[in-house]
């Protein structure tokens, strides 16, 4: 039986049964604000993949929480919250995160299960995470270092632990020591090109002193001196968290069928995933909607409704090609000058040479510079400066077809309130032959492939209105209506959402019909347009360097 699609009152996912949501890009698309709302009004909230690699902010009432493990329900006292069997967990992080709610709730851990299928990320994996990326040099691909590669590749090889093992603590003390000895024989010997800080984390290894990896001057920032105290550690750990321990395919189902609502968030994005993401500069896990299934053991037919999360312009951390970036982590780019029609303001920038950001209306603007500095975009689990640029259809219209979206969640448009005039790229060309546009929803899978794409853009007029405050989508101004409306019509799908600010009164609901520009409706043929290729009067896609898909002609066809 397949999924069947949400009736109109189901796509903003208020009224969903088994909701899930996704990010659409290269993640920090602020998927934790739409989590933090549906959440309000479910019994479970669960998360598949990734680890404390991912990152939540939210801003409710004025305080702001930072979840990097637990899932966004925790803000509802309320609602049940799931870690389910495709996620990799770092105890430590988890039992802070939960001692951070304490105020906010003394019994929040009672409403945290974890899946006893999921595996255990220890301090060593994320000592094995920097001495592999300090091995890569100048092919680093920006990791984390917080252990979710190597704590993936035991899983895959084997010889990790899972939380089920820590109900059988005799065991689990025998094969943490074996792990342990497995992991300082292959990364623990000094090598002949390591650098000071790999022949420190080699050292850290061997002698499984974590504090001195993460700390080796005043060791304040977690870890333990060896591995009797990690098992000591891990022994207390399984006593708080033993019923917390759960068969998590057991619980969903039972929540399922006594009709209670289940909301799915998203650890990354769909361009960060493992398969279908910008390899190798992707994350370890499969951050797309079949990984859902694998990663809580439910079938695709169960999920009512499925949410993409699409930031107002794009972004992304690390390495790796960026058809639209404007400027780069170390704001060394020429990047886009655009004139500022908004409202004077200035924004702090702790730290920065450069002091605080300020900017006044009729000034010429650096836009990749803005983003980042008006956005805030800084890493919530890194604190990295992110990469910004233009709004990506072609990316986006990508993530849709591996994720079948029912609507979108756009997020962040007020960072572009004062543009005097605003791009889109909405389709993508090749460099060698810019007359061609490739097809809606390719995206190129070799490095090499995606450096050879040109953005082609259109161009919308901004708006200078502080849209900050708005509460409804009818007090928008008309352009910024205008532009959210433009991408509804270019992926076809319709927007549900739209965030304006931090806080959670800030996203609006959305429900405006997809019209083209002729008044046609989506379904129907357009109004001047012939049936068939749409590329007509292009050159033959053949000609392309590209592995683009090409009609077949079938007998009987």
């Amino acid at each position: 039986m397949a999924r069947l699609p949400p009736s109109t009152s189901d796509i903003s996912g208020e009224d969903s049964k088994f909701c899930v949501v996704l990010g659409a890009q290269w993640g920090d698309e602020g998927k934790g604000k739409l989590v933090d709302i549906l959440a309000q009004g479910v019994q479970l909230c669960a998360r598949f993949n990734g680890g404390a690699n991912a990152g939540h902010t939210l801003l409710v009432d004025g305080k702001k929480y930072a979840f990097h493990l637990l899932p966004c329900g925790m803000i509802n006292k309320a609602c049940k919250n799931l870690i389910g069997n495709g996620v990799v967990v770092h105890i430590p992080t988890l039992m802070k995160e939960l001692e951070a709610l304490k105020e906010f709730d003394p019994r929040a851990i009672e409403r945290v299960f974890i899946s006893t299928r999921a595996h255990i990320l220890f301090d060593s994996h994320q000592i094995i995470d920097g001495i592999l990326e300090a091995e890569q040099g100048t092919n680093s691909i920006g990791t984390t270092k917080r252990g979710i590669g190597p704590c993936y590749s035991s899983k895959a090889i084997r010889n990790g632990l899972r939380f089920g093992d820590l109900l059988h603590f005799d065991e689990f003390e025998r094969k943490v020591r074996e792990l342990t000895a497995w992991s300082q024989k292959r990364f623990g010997e000094p090598r002949e090109k390591d650098s000071p800080a790999q022949l420190q984390l080699r050292q850290a290894l061997r002698e499984y002193n974590t504090q001195y990896a993460f700390d080796p001057e005043g060791g304040k920032k977690g870890g333990v001196k060896d591995i009797e105290e990690e098992i000591a550690r891990y022994r207390k750990f399984a006593e708080i968290l033993r019923p917390q321990i759960v068969d998590s395919v057991t619980l969903i189902h039972q929540d399922i069928s006594l009709g209670c609502k289940v909301l799915v968030e998203g650890a990354n994005a769909a361009l960060l995933d493992i398969d279908f993401g910008t390899y190798p500069f992707v994350t370890s896990s499969n951050t797309t909607i079949g990984s859902v299934c694998t990663g809580l053991g439910v079938p695709p037919k169960k999920i009512d409704t499925i949410i993409g999360v699409v930031k107002a312009y794009t972004t992304r951390v690390g390495h790796g090609p960026f058809p639209t970036e404007l400027q780069n982590e170390g704001q060394t780019l020429e990047d886009h000058l655009e004139t500022y029609i908004g409202p004077e303001a200035t924004h702090e920038r702790k730290g920065h040479a450069s002091g605080p950001y300020s900017i006044k209306p009729g000034q010429q603007v650096k836009v990749g510079e803005m983003l980042q500095e008006v956005g805030y975009e800084y890493g919530t689990t890194t604190g990295r400066r992110r990469r910004c640029g233009w709004l990506d259809i072609a990316l986006v219209k990508y993530s849709a077809l591996v994720n079948g979206f029912d609507s979108i969640n756009i997020t962040k448009l007020d960072v572009l309130t004062g543009l005097k005039q605003i791009r889109i790229a909405i389709a993508y060309r090749n460099r060698q032959m810019t007359e061609v546009r490739l097809p809606g929803g390719y995206f190129p899978s070799h490095l090499d492939d995606l450096k050879e794409v040109v953005c082609e853009y259109e161009t919308m007029e901004g708006w200078s209105e502080d849209i900050s405050k708005c509460t409804s989508w009818t007090q928008l101004p008309a352009n910024a209506k205008k532009y959210v409306l433009r991408i509804q019509e270019l992926l076809n799908i319709p927007v549900s959402w739209v965030g304006v600010g931090p806080d959670r009164s800030s996203m609006l609901k959305v429900h405006v019909p997809i019209v083209r520009p002729d008044g046609s409706m989506p379904g129907s043929p357009q109004r001047g347009a012939s049936p068939g290729n749409p590329y007509t009067g292009s050159p033959s896609m053949t000609s392309l360097n590209f592995p683009v898909p090409q009609p077949l002609n079938l007998p009987g066809h």
